[in-house]
């Protein structure tokens, strides 16, 4: 594992600690640890190799003049600079004073290569900033596209297996190999994973990140490791989906649905099955028939897998959801999951101010006998005479409203203004057990991982797992 730290400006230590334990989330442990920053001396002196032999130049041509002649393939004035000049200013760089940083260090490729990488690269820059590893040692710092193929060779690389986004680049690679004349290293193009309505760019992703629209790097809306981890992908699904893209070279937009329909074929198994009603939509239901006091019963945490008992606590007190409450008929014979079958004897309703009926209670009579194949209603109920656990769950959208955002898309025209939807709900009595990173299943909402687990009343937070399924 190496770490490309070759600008002072854009490094620091918890984005290395990130990557590590990133790494490590997945299973991945590296061997061998190095920095390319262990290798600015060796990448100091081929500099100064290049300069002598008349491969590279100073240049202080200013930046946007230096981008419009690379553009148009005009040459720069300073390209016929002699190789004692060059040396000199290249040591002014070194010094990072105020005539050093005015200059840079490219390579003497081509002025007019159809491929542009190809036309005089900048290989170094002057930078008078402290690196995170080496300090004020060095004011001056190579270029990534010069430091990759000098350490690969140098560090025994066999494959630089790069996206194809650095096709243009490969022949630029490749020159310096050859130039420098140092050990073969092949290239190896594959395509860039992309997915729908997603940015994966890093200064994009870091835009979204400082500008507060996300909780940080690990937010659950994050296209990263730990964010969609904290989602609650698990990492065999991980693995899998990248294992089964390959190393192609078409370039895709994938859809995020092939991704989780992977993780809930690995979750399904293991998710225990809880019960959980919308706390602003319950509707209180007198169970008639049913045994008088509070009668709690174990029953298995899943239907097909064993994963161990939960409590069920029935009485003739429990809530239903007001969707469903809604639905039913006088007489109608409806089902309530985990128990049996019930008939509908009481509506009782109101008038909210827009003159639309909401179900105020019921009365249900307990028909145990009946058939629940028979019935086309399944409901989730809750016990009121039991310790509800008050939880909060919490849906995501995607973070932005376009499939793929093109060149010339500006980012804040197309983020999506609403991305987090909470809903208070209570839960039965079991919830209050479950711990971080729990992956749980609540009857009839969906897969949920707890992010946060119940404490001194502090309602848990489940973050909605998608499943594979279109809203």
């Amino acid at each position: 594992m190496r770490f490309d730290d070759t600008n002072p400006t854009k490094e620091k230590q918890e984005y290395q600690d990130a990557i590590v334990e990133d790494c490590a989330l997945l299973g991945i442990k590296p061997d061998a640890v190095s920095y390319t920053s262990d290798w600015f001396e060796e990448l100091y002196q081929q500099c100064v190799q290049m300069l002598k032999d008349g491969i590279a130049y100073a240049d202080d041509t200013e930046q946007m003049k230096m981008r419009d002649e690379r553009m148009n393939g005009i040459a720069s004035a300073r390209r016929d600079s002699t190789v004692e000049e060059n040396l000199a200013r290249f040591e002014e760089m070194k010094k990072g004073n105020e005539e050093g940083v005015k200059w840079c260090i490219r390579a003497k490729m081509s002025v007019d290569n159809p491929n542009k990488a190809m036309r005089d690269p900048v290989i170094y820059r002057c930078n008078p900033q402290d690196h995170h590893r080496t300090g004020n040692k060095w004011k001056i710092y190579p270029t990534y596209d010069f430091c990759c193929p000098v350490v690969d060779s140098i560090e025994g690389v066999t494959h630089a297996l790069r996206t194809t986004e650095y096709n243009d680049r490969d022949p630029q690679y490749q020159w310096f190999i050859e130039n420098l004349k140092l050990r073969k290293v092949y290239n190896w193009g594959f395509s860039r994973l992309n997915f729908v309505r997603t940015v994966l760019s890093k200064r994009k992703l870091t835009k979204i990140v400082d500008a507060g629209i996300v909780w940080g790097w690990d937010d659950p809306r994050m296209p990263t490791v730990r964010g969609v981890r904290r989602r609650g992908a698990v990492i065999p699904a991980l693995r899998e989906f990248i294992l089964k893209q390959g190393p192609s070279k078409n370039i895709v937009n994938q859809d995020w649905y092939a991704f989780w329909a992977t993780n809930k074929k690995y979750i399904e198994p293991t998710a225990a099955r809880f019960t959980a009603i919308d706390e602003d939509a319950k509707v209180p239901v007198t169970i008639i028939g049913a045994r008088e006091g509070v009668l709690t019963e174990d029953k298995p945490k899943h239907a097909k897998y064993d994963l161990g008992n939960k409590k069920v606590v029935f009485s003739s007190n429990v809530i239903l959801e007001q969707a469903d409450a809604a639905s039913f008929a006088q007489d109608e014979e409806i089902t309530l999951m985990n128990w049996g079958n019930a008939i509908v004897r009481k509506i009782s309703h109101s008038l909210n101010p827009l003159k639309l009926k909401t179900v105020t209670g019921l009365e249900l009579e307990l028909h145990l006998q009946g058939d629940v194949k028979k019935t086309s209603k399944k409901v989730t109920w809750l016990s009121s005479d039991q310790n509800l656990i008050p939880i909060e769950l919490v849906d995501f959208d995607y973070l932005i409203t376009k499939d793929k955002l093109e060149g010339d898309d500006v980012l804040e025209d197309f983020l999506n203004p609403q991305t987090e939807t909470r809903t208070k709900a209570l839960a039965d009595c079991n919830v209050a057990d479950l711990k971080v990173d729990d992956i749980v299943q609540f009857d009839r909402k969906g897969f949920f991982r707890i992010d946060k687990a119940f404490a001194h009343n502090e309602p848990v937070v489940a973050f909605q797992i998608p499943t594979g399924k279109s809203k």
